[in-house]
């Protein structure tokens, strides 16, 4: 009797649909590119954030 591998699965983060993960699944950990551009639109809108402290701006960076 031989082992069958288990095939892992993840959820795409843009629409919740299971994607395998593999070297084959060109998009992941999305199901598609759609999903990838959607969420990289989230990230430049600043509706994903890494929660930190505030840096001092100290006259050097482009907001002066």
């Amino acid at each position: 009797m031989t082992d069958i591998p288990a095939v892992k699965t993840v959820n795409c983060p843009t629409c919740g649909k299971k994607v395998v993960w593999s070297t084959e699944q060109r998009w992941r950990p999305f199901c598609s590119e759609r999903c990838k551009m959607i969420d990289l639109g989230d990230w430049l809108d600043e509706t994903h954030r890494i929660a930190g402290n505030e840096v001092p701006n100290n006259g050097q960076g482009p907001e002066d």
